[in-house]
């Protein structure tokens, strides 16, 4: 009996002593996550704007002062994302133009806001020549944009199309429709919180485009504060849903468009994808053979693959925009 009770006594106090760190550990993980709630909707909030952002090149700077690359990032690309894709084509897009990303704000993508940004760039620093990077879905944007500056005069020289969908017929994965855009046309937006489970489980889905630790870092950036806010996703991902490249086929003048993709592309279809570009666009569309072959992923993935990408823009920076005195052009057509 004395052996029960001191039995009794002792599984008592060994729950009580774990009651006491579960209740610790528990309340403290709470609080982190509160914290990082709260330090993300902050962040957020300083990016209501839409803006544009510069990468900084004194050479760039004194040799073409009138000049700009332009890269319009892709789903759920993140400011500082884009800066580091931007970063890893500067040894080749330095050679035409400063270099600048936009930034679209965390409210969610205003096509109106974007390209009214765009127009005050465009007079601020007084440019003269534009050339377009579009990184994935951001090839749907900077055409429509390239078409509304043309509207103004304002011509654009370039968009280069990295893995862009020329519709969402285009996107291989039609199950992200599904709910995301339907919820947020519905205005339902998706928390804050529930973010980070969508995100990782996505890129499972995907992990055939990805390494494991590609996926750890990836789902890490979409947790951070920094990452592009649930609505500006679900925005994009409608974006994409009612894009129609019919509308611009008229609308673009001289701009040459260039599509870069690969055979084993998993998000966008290498197959259908420049096909639709150069349909709708006929007049524009000059050539869709460039491949980032041995890219991993092989979507859209500059700042993984810099040497590949480097080497494709350099080749049709030289055949298409060569600087005075290049060399010359081939002929697809």
């Amino acid at each position: 009996m004395e052996n029960d009770d001191a039995s009794a006594l002792q599984r008592a106090r060994d729950f009580r002593r774990s009651s006491r760190r579960s209740f610790l550990i528990g309340s403290g993980a709470a609080a982190i996550v509160t914290a990082d709630l709260a330090f993300t909707r902050y962040i957020q909030s300083q990016r209501d704007q839409t803006r544009i952002l510069p990468l900084d090149d004194e050479d760039a700077r004194a040799r073409f002062p009138n000049d700009r690359w332009v890269l319009f990032p892709g789903y759920k690309t993140s400011w500082e994302e884009g800066l580091w894709i931007l970063n890893s084509l500067r040894p080749v897009l330095s050679q035409r133009g400063q270099m600048a990303v936009m930034g679209y704000s965390n409210t969610g993508l205003d096509i109106n806001n974007v390209v009214a940004t765009m127009n005050r760039y465009v007079d601020n620093f007084r440019l003269e020549k534009l050339y377009f990077y579009g990184h994935s879905f951001g090839g749907m944007v900077a055409v429509e944009v390239a078409a509304r500056l043309q509207d103004r005069g304002i011509p654009v020289e370039l968009v280069f199309l990295d893995s862009s969908p020329s519709s969402r017929f285009d996107v291989r994965d039609q199950r992200m429709f599904d709910g995301v855009v339907l919820l947020y046309e519905a205005g339902v937006r998706v928390p804050i919180s529930l973010r980070g489970t969508y995100e990782l489980g996505e890129r499972i889905v995907h992990k055939n485009e990805r390494t494991w630790s590609q996926i750890v870092d990836q789902t890490l950036q979409q947790l951070s504060p920094l990452a592009p806010s649930s609505e500006l996703i679900q925005s994009e991902s409608s974006y994409i849903y009612h894009f129609d490249v019919s509308r611009f086929r008229l609308s673009l003048g001289d701009t040459k468009v260039v599509f870069a993709g690969n055979p084993n592309d998993g998000v966008v279809n290498y197959t259908t994808a420049p096909v639709g570009w150069a349909r709708g666009l006929p007049d524009n569309v000059v050539a869709t053979d460039f491949v980032t072959s041995g890219a991993l992923p092989a979507h859209a993935s500059p700042q993984w693959n810099a040497g590949i990408y480097q080497n494709v823009v350099r080749a049709v920076q030289q055949e298409y925009v060569p600087l005075p005195g290049g060399g010359g052009r081939r002929s697809y057509f």
